[in-house]
């Protein structure tokens, strides 16, 4: 019995070890198809915002007008606002990257994508929208949407990631978030007043590209 048991563990630990050689597998993988995007922009929002949907509207618009203007447009490879980004990327003849994740349920991969890369961990996900970002557009969306702002904003806050910038789009959909940010965790000091510069709040393509351009100019 005892044998047994200590061969359980023994195969636990040696599918742990395994598991880190998938890991190290994604990084690598991610790096190098990455780097050859000097110019990246990622997109989030929800994937069950439907194509009729004003926030679709306005993050296909917005994604083909920074691909006009040069920049790679990099989004979750899902469908919803994620589709939005890269059908205008693709429309606009430019990069379009989808960093796909596999899910229990299957999330298939959007028809716009250019250039597919799949993970099975988020962080490691994660890394690639930071580390390759020249700027950040987030649409309307849920858990996820909101997750991947606020690493970004803590990241830039305690000073680990370099600032860039962070544009919130649909003022409609964000305005009680932005007002409870502003409202109550710098009123109650749990954040500084100068960490409100970390984002900015916009509604229109035109202006997303106006505050990347004047960041790097």
């Amino acid at each position: 019995m005892r044998k047994d048991t200590f061969n359980l563990d023994e195969m636990d630990i040696t599918a742990e070890s395994w598991r880190i050689f998938r890991i190290m597998g994604e990084f690598v993988e991610g790096f190098e198809e990455m780097a050859h995007y000097k110019n990246a922009v990622s997109i989030f929002g929800s994937a069950r915002t439907p194509s009729d949907h004003p926030a679709y509207e306005l993050a296909y618009d917005t994604a083909k007008l920074l691909s006009e203007s040069g920049y790679d447009i990099v989004t979750g490879g899902g469908p919803g606002i994620m589709e939005a980004g890269n059908k205008g990327a693709y429309y606009a003849k430019g990069e379009s990257i989808g960093l796909c994740i596999e899910l229990p349920h299957e999330q298939s991969t959007n028809p716009y994508v250019k250039t597919e890369i799949k993970f099975r961990y988020f962080f490691a996900r994660k890394v690639m929208f930071v580390k390759y970002a020249k700027a950040f557009v987030v649409f309307p969306g849920g858990f996820g949407t909101m997750d991947e702002m606020f690493e970004a904003l803590t990241l830039m806050q305690t000073g680990i990631l370099k600032k860039f910038p962070i544009i919130i789009m649909d003022k409609e959909y964000y305005n009680g978030l932005i007002n409870w940010v502003t409202d109550t965790m710098l009123e109650d000091k749990y954040i500084n007043k100068e960490d409100l510069d970390l984002f900015t709040y916009t509604d229109t393509p035109e202006k997303t590209l106006q505050v990347i351009k004047e960041f790097y100019n």
